[in-house]
């Protein structure tokens, strides 16, 4: 059974867990639970309403496969705070690429505009989720369209008050005639985030794939988590042996876990695709500082064995 899903953040190599359990992106842990065993009471083989035997089949499998995962992610402090930071990266990274953005579903259409983003944004999510887990084919459109309004709300979350904010249309409305002018900008901004929408997508396919890994290996990074950002960027590697930026990711992964030889090579091979590899330059001049200093400290520490030498009892003669 295939559950490949591709809308939304999971365009971003990114698995929308919030979309899948429909619920919004700030819920507490109490509504999570909640909301999981609401699902997992529907979909259960002991409990699960479908008629059709295939029906019921799908929904075991999609709670073991994709459920249950889901909720593991917000049940541990570790996993929540690891996927809290990859949810930051994405949120970075659609305001990064908005113009590349697509919107298909109407929900998240009428997101884009809407004047009180919370209050908008929580009541479309809910709407979506009260028949998500009604039948197999209304399940993973729900997810879908539940994950694009995630994307719409978390690029609006970080354009932090700009021309489509949160704050704007209701500031713009309230004071007097005057303000009216900056009105035409988010009509002027809209069709600028939906023309070049479709084009630039060509390229996408070819270099996707590594620099999604780098996204999520410099989450792990940040939190000092070198040794699965070590993973992801091989991962990526594997792939595209010539990525300069996740060579250069890599040497400050081994740099930090004190392997320099290690961090040498990726070095060489980042700045051999990119001479100019901002990561992989810096982890050079970090690699050749302690040569120096280490010299320097060999030579302090000869002047200091002689001099205690002499204090202490060397031959006579």
């Amino acid at each position: 059974m295939s559950f490949e899903m591709t809308k939304g953040l999971f365009k971003y190599d990114f698995t929308d867990q919030h979309a899948i359990l429909g619920i919004p992106l700030d819920a507490e842990f109490n509504d999570i639970r909640k909301r999981y065993m609401k699902i997992a009471r529907r979909l259960h083989s002991d409990t699960c309403s479908f008629e059709d035997q295939a029906d019921k089949d799908w929904a075991n499998q999609f709670l073991s496969k994709v459920v249950n995962p889901a909720y593991n992610k917000f049940s541990k402090e570790s996993d929540r705070k690891e996927y809290n930071l990859l949810l930051a990266a994405i949120g970075k990274r659609v305001l990064k690429e908005q113009g590349k953005m697509q919107v298909e579903s109407a929900a998240a259409k009428e997101l884009t505009t809407a004047k009180d983003l919370e209050e908008a944004y929580k009541t479309a999510v809910a709407k979506l989720a009260l028949k998500q887990y009604e039948s197999v084919e209304e399940t993973q459109d729900a997810i879908a369209q539940i994950s694009e309004l995630n994307m719409v709300y978390l690029l609006r979350k970080e354009r932090l008050g700009g021309a489509v904010g949160t704050g704007s249309p209701a500031k713009i409305a309230t004071p007097t005639t005057t303000p009216k002018k900056p009105a035409v900008t988010p009509a002027a901004v809209t069709p600028a985030t939906a023309t070049p929408a479709q084009p630039p997508l060509k390229v996408l396919p070819r270099d996707s794939l590594a620099d999604r890994a780098c996204v999520r290996a410099q989450g792990f990074m940040d939190s000092k988590n070198y040794a699965k950002a070590t993973l992801e960027l091989k991962e990526a590697l594997k792939r595209e042996p010539k990525h300069s930026k996740s060579h250069g990711l890599l040497a400050m992964c081994y740099f930090q876990q004190n392997q320099a030889t290690m961090a040498k090579l990726e070095v060489q091979k980042a700045l051999a695709s990119n001479p100019e590899e901002p990561t992989a330059l810096e982890v050079k001049k970090k690699l050749e500082q302690p040569a120096a200093s280490g010299a320097k400290d060999k030579k302090s520490e000869d002047k200091l064995g002689a001099f205690f030498g002499s204090l202490f009892g060397g031959k006579k003669k």
